[in-house]
């Protein structure tokens, strides 16, 4: 068995490196679950307030295993996708580190996070279709709901790879990172660091209704979705200290 996610936490930002550097980091059936463990532990643990996903150098996370995909039949399939859906599913806002390439399942994991950061070395690359096999773990819905429907199949069908510059220009990451593969884990960081520093059931809170406006048809509705979260961080002792903060700062000008 080979392989591991490592655990990282800088402040309220926990770091998950998916640590395989000779296989490039590709998804074992144990790597997977390894991963999908972290994501939970980090969820249960109240001192997290985010979550990075990155992987160790040279790449973020070349696809699954080829052996393991080869065996794979429905059961195995799944025990790969575990790891990128539980980051799917994860109810802290999430970051990628995109540092090398993403392909495949890796792709998936990328997509899988809430914001993706690309590194100089930055590679996506759905690949699918060149393997012979067809897009598994909701890739296509994912990366449609990302890119949108003219670039989701530019990538899915006619094999488009994009480097960081033209992620961020096509809506696949956020923004370009320069310098060395760490500096994007770092950059991610940073940008995690807000929701961190952010009461933790309020974090929580704005991405469950996040993910319930997103489905959305209208703006009433949300409004009214919003509604009770609202009210209900109002009466947070951290609203009102906050609230006194910024008065005073207002009135020491």
């Amino acid at each position: 068995m080979s392989g591991d996610v490592l655990v990282e936490r800088r402040g309220g930002v926990a770091v998950l490196t998916v640590n395989d550097p000779e296989r490039r980091n590709a998804l074992t059936l144990d790597l997977s679950a390894r991963l999908a463990d972290a994501v939970v532990d980090c969820s249960e643990d109240e001192r997290v307030h985010a979550v990075v996903v990155t992987g160790a150098p040279p790449a973020f996370c070349a696809g699954a295993d080829l052996t393991a995909l080869g065996d794979a039949r429905e059961e195995g399939l799944r025990r790969i996708y575990a790891g990128f859906l539980a980051v799917a599913s994860c109810p802290l806002p999430t970051v990628a580190a995109v540092n090398g390439a993403a392909v495949g399942a890796g792709l998936n994991l990328a997509l899988a996070c809430d914001v993706r950061l690309a590194g100089p070395r930055a590679r996506f690359d759905a690949r699918f279709l060149q393997l012979g096999i067809h897009p598994g773990g909701g890739m296509t819905w994912m990366l449609r709901r990302a890119v949108g429907p003219q670039t989701a199949t530019a990538m899915a069908l006619f094999g488009e790879v994009y480097d960081a510059e033209e992620a961020v220009r096509v809506g696949l990451a956020l923004r370009a990172v320069d310098g060395e593969p760490e500096d994007v884990v770092d950059a991610a960081v940073r940008l995690a660091a807000t929701a961190a520093q952010a009461p933790r059931e309020l974090v929580l809170a704005t991405k469950r209704t996040m993910r319930t406006t997103a489905v959305l048809d209208d703006h009433a509705t949300a409004v009214e979705v919003e509604l009770a979260p609202q009210v209900r961080s109002m009466d947070n002792p951290a609203f009102a200290e906050r609230l006194a903060a910024m008065k005073a700062r207002i009135s020491g000008r």
